[in-house]
């Protein structure tokens, strides 16, 4: 699928980044060109010792901020697949410095739309998060306006090739600033810091959101939010699995924060298909049939008013399931 072709990813040195680098490299060992498009240069540097070009002929590691549009069409000139990553997403910082996250997040956005359209991409497939359905603080607030701005942008591409789609899902297991990481340092202290007793959050690995991102790659026709069926767990499941002897301290809710995360709304229920694996939120003025859709993907439409958040669920994590995903994905020699 991805052999012979150039692919972008912008935010390249994250952790979704050298996940999917990872994955590529071994499962298209004749893709054309991967480039690295981020703007720490120590990240980069750390990434190359990890995937050095002398081992790896196919990556580049391209310095640049999605901010910059003329940069970014420089770093996207040759290239048929973009995958953009690049984010501010740490909600008390964006509620701190909010110009700084709408100038990332959604100009950033619209760089990246232009890129494609000047360059003659081919696919474009954006990371979204479960904190732009009914977003309640300014993160979610931005990638909500990002991921209109790429079902849109399907609109006035006019006769290029060119596919736009965005792939949602929810906290990241061992992504950096996500909560588990962070319980492992604070139960060094004795106490874990809990905001609300009754939260509760999605859970998906970097594989499987790599996963979604090739299944929107292989199978987006423009336009659609692809959102992954996963598991929840309880916040304080998730103490107990982490440091079952250390003392909870609830701290009361951040600015910004929910107690349940949503990916998919009531309002998003009248155009959502259900494809087994994944729901598929559809655009609601596409340049392809409805009907033909439903067909040629196997898909059912999921009842009015339907919705999927983390608080009623139908998949939750135990305590030896959080403690085992811990072992597989961020450290084999945990033990709690």
């Amino acid at each position: 699928m991805l052999n012979g072709k150039s692919i972008l990813v912008t935010g390249g040195t994250g952790s979704f980044g050298k996940k999917f680098v990872d994955i590529v490299l071994k499962k298209y060992p004749n893709v054309k060109k991967l480039i690295i498009f981020s703007r720490d240069e120590l990240k980069q540097f750390e990434m190359a010792q990890i995937f050095p070009e002398s081992k790896h002929p196919a990556i580049r590691y391209f310095l640049g901020d999605v901010r910059d549009g003329e940069r970014l069409k420089r770093a996207c000139e040759g290239v048929d697949f973009i995958v953009h990553a690049a984010a501010l997403k740490q909600v008390p910082a964006a509620e701190y410095n909010p110009m700084e996250c709408i100038k990332t997040n959604i100009f950033g956005a619209e760089n990246v739309i232009n890129a494609a359209m000047d360059c003659g991409v081919s696919d474009v497939v954006a990371l979204s998060t479960d904190k732009a359905a009914a977003p309640i603080n300014l993160y979610g607030a931005t990638k909500l306006c990002s991921d209109k701005l790429f079902v849109a942008a399907n609109n006035f591409k006019g006769p290029r090739k060119l596919k736009f789609s965005v792939v949602r899902y929810g906290n990241v297991m061992g992504s950096r600033g996500s909560v588990i990481p962070f319980f492992l340092e604070k139960s060094k202290t004795g106490v874990l810091p809990i905001t609300h007793e009754g939260m509760t959050r999605f859970n998906i690995s970097l594989e499987d959101g790599v996963a979604l991102v090739l299944f929107a790659y292989e199978h987006a026709l423009g336009g659609e939010i692809f959102v992954p069926k996963i598991p929840s767990y309880k916040i304080l499941e998730l103490a107990a699995a982490v440091a079952p002897n250390c003392k909870q301290e609830v701290v009361g809710i951040r600015p910004g924060e929910k107690i349940h995360e949503e990916m998919i709304t009531a309002s998003d229920s009248y155009n959502t298909a259900d494809v087994g694996r994944y729901y598929v939120i559809l655009p609601q003025n596409p340049s392809w049939s409805y009907d033909d859709y439903f067909v040629k993907q196997k898909a059912r439409r999921v009842p009015d008013g339907f919705t999927y958040d983390s608080g009623s669920n139908e998949e939750w994590l135990s305590k030896e399931q959080l403690r085992d995903l811990i072992r597989l994905h961020i450290d084999p020699n945990f033990t709690a």
